[in-house]
């Protein structure tokens, strides 16, 4: 029997199916009744699932990144669907196809790792060469890369979403840098290079996506730097020479900022050329992919906009339903 994807559900069906489960929390109602409440997911999205008049006891029977098989039935819930079941029970994660669980970057990974290896070492500024050089010696790190979302849920949250951002993030600087003559475009392509790759010790993807130890404790920021510092600690191994510090300060105000307000988890505001378009071009790449996917998955035909999104603090437009009375000069 074919596998029952989440982007398949429709209201109204009775499921049984194996799912990953992405979170989970015992709850308790209005009348004091305790409920399971899970978000199950696999490769093409997550769906909300409750379980009613559950217990403490089935809780603790799985962790989040197990398998569950689920029995239940899937129905329409505030502009989206929902399971409510019935049955589950814990699976054998051996006994699964993790190609079918984790969602996976529709491009081709080496493609994009050639791209960014390309922009890093035709760098002519030799510092930032071999700060570039460092990183892409170091084979865990390369592999981390690749693999890494660049996000639980809110945007690119997906096996190689993280290279794939900061692709797309080039791409843009590459286009915007010619247009101001004060931006140093080096600086500023590295400094897309740098600004998230403390996600990939931040986040656990390996089964599933959440957070390591270490990136509940210091987040992605101050990852970020500290790898930064310890690879600049090596730059002298390729050019003789010490890394120059007033470039190694640019490099970590930039990652430090690329939020752009303390709100928004910035440690400092942007306070130079290149830090103010990283967090800029930034800004631009998540916010139009968050805007794009959720106009594309929404799956409720029956409104021309999109359930509120919390990221974007805001419903979105994805146009309305053709007037049947209308006709085209094709019809003349």
């Amino acid at each position: 029997m074919a596998r029952r994807f989440v982007e398949e559900l429709a209201d109204g069906e009775n499921l049984e199916e194996v799912y990953l489960v992405a979170e989970k929390q015992l709850r308790a109602n209005r009348n004091g009744n305790l409920y399971l409440q899970l978000d199950l997911a696999d490769r093409t999205g997550t769906v909300n699932a409750r379980m009613w008049n559950s217990s403490d006891s089935v809780v603790k029977s799985f962790e989040v990144g197990d398998f569950l098989f689920v029995r239940g039935k899937v129905q329409q819930f505030q502009g989206g669907l929902q399971v409510i079941v019935s049955h589950l029970e814990v699976q054998d994660g051996n006994h699964v196809d993790l190609t079918d669980y984790l969602p996976h970057t529709t491009h081709d990974i080496d493609k994009l790792l050639g791209r960014l290896r390309g922009w890093l070492l035709r760098f002519r500024d030799p510092n930032l060469r071999a700060l570039a050089e460092c990183y892409l010696m170091d084979d865990e790190f390369v592999r981390d890369f690749s693999r890494c979302p660049a996000g639980i849920k809110v945007h690119h949250a997906y096996v190689g979403g993280l290279l794939e951002h900061v692709v797309t993030m080039m791409d843009i600087a590459e286009k915007i840098a010619p247009l101001y003559p004060d931006l140093d475009r080096e600086m500023l392509l590295m400094g897309v290079f740098l600004h998230d790759l403390g996600k990939t010790r931040e986040l656990n993807y390996a089964r599933s996506f959440g957070y390591s130890d270490e990136g509940q404790l210091l987040g992605h920021l101050a990852i970020g730097m500290e790898m930064l510092q310890a690879k600049a600690n090596k730059v002298p191994e390729l050019t003789g020479s010490r890394f120059p510090n007033e470039m190694l300060l640019r490099l970590k105000h930039m990652i430090l900022s690329h939020h752009g307000t303390p709100e928004f988890g910035a440690v400092k505001v942007p306070m130079t050329t290149e830090a103010v378009a990283l967090h800029m071009i930034d800004t631009l790449d998540t916010r139009i992919h968050i805007t794009a996917r959720e106009i594309r998955d929404d799956r409720n035909t029956a409104s021309a906009w999109t359930p509120f999104n919390h990221a974007m603090a805001r419903k979105l437009y994805k146009g309305g339903k053709p007037d049947p009375t209308e006709t085209s000069d094709d019809d003349d």
